[in-house]
């Protein structure tokens, strides 16, 4: 399978850097399409195919990834338009607030499949979180050839085998899960956005535990071993987050006492705030 990724800035880079690790495709079918060079030089050292040609990149292509500003995807969706084959191609575009119709309407008829994609950068670690959306007009069944049962029958089909396609090429680079469209915009800023929010919290942690003694590269690695281990026991356990805190809570202890002060300062208020302040 040959995939096309045009635009590789933090996360169409980060998503090569990935595809490239999972190990499960040839580095030369990998193509990276960049307007810079010093960009395109980066992915020249790990072995895939590099262009300045967008164009070129999405006609050779299984799989077109498209991953630049949101801006800039309708001058980048057209540009490539006449180099599309929609019976054959799979598109996924990775661009926060730009909406299926409006990659329908740009493309027309020449729309293939369409996924919209949001990973987060955490993916070129193979640890993603990445929120799929498969689009109504998946097929050009559904966009050409009517609305009779059969073809429906042929459109759902299709679209369950390449939906199946994206999400096994998601998830071999960290967890996926397939929503809707309304839904995106809240995803993203759980998990692509929320991936800042920990980095934030990892940064004031590692800053008190300098307050607290320790050297910062020391404090940082605490910090980040310990949210390890959060993960890991609620992976294992299965427990409510509140639950698993009450395992080291002790009546009086130091443990409650900081909890308590984070929560005077509005630790759980101001999550959910930042969350629903990325969300509009």
């Amino acid at each position: 399978m040959k995939i096309a990724m045009i635009g590789a800035g933090a996360m169409g880079g980060a998503t090569v850097e990935g595809l490239v690790k999972t190990g499960l495709y040839k580095n030369e079918d990998i193509c990276v399409s960049d307007p810079s060079q010093a960009v395109l030089d980066k992915f020249v050292k790990l072995g895939v195919s590099v262009t300045t040609d967008n164009g070129a990149a999405a006609a050779d292509a299984d799989v077109v990834m498209v991953c630049v500003k949101p801006w800039l995807v309708e001058r980048v969706l057209t540009g490539i338009k006449a180099d599309l084959r929609p019976e054959e191609q799979v598109l996924v575009v990775i661009a926060a607030g730009v909406k299926a119709a409006s990659i329908q309407e740009w493309l027309g008829s020449k729309c293939p499949p369409l996924f919209l994609v949001i990973p987060n950068i955490a993916i070129a670690e193979l640890a993603s979180m990445t929120f799929i959306v498969p689009t109504a007009a998946a097929t050009p069944q559904h966009s050409e050839q009517g609305t009779t049962a059969q073809h429906s029958g042929l459109a759902a089909m299709a679209t369950a085998q390449q939906t199946g396609l994206v999400v096994n090429l998601f998830g071999a680079m960290g967890e996926t899960i397939i929503t809707d469209e309304a839904h995106l915009g809240a995803g993203t800023t759980l998990a692509s956005c929320g991936i800042a929010y920990a980095m934030r919290y990892v940064r004031a942690a590692s800053e008190g535990g300098v307050e607290l003694g320790f050297k910062a590269d020391d404090a940082e690695r605490i910090v980040m071993q310990t949210m390890k281990g959060a993960v890991a026991v609620l992976e294992a356990s299965g427990l409510h987050p509140e639950a698993a805190i009450d395992l080291v809570t002790t009546p009086g202890g130091v443990t409650i006492k900081g909890l308590n002060e984070m929560e005077h300062a509005g630790f759980t208020s101001a999550v959910i705030r930042g969350l629903k302040a990325g969300a509009k």
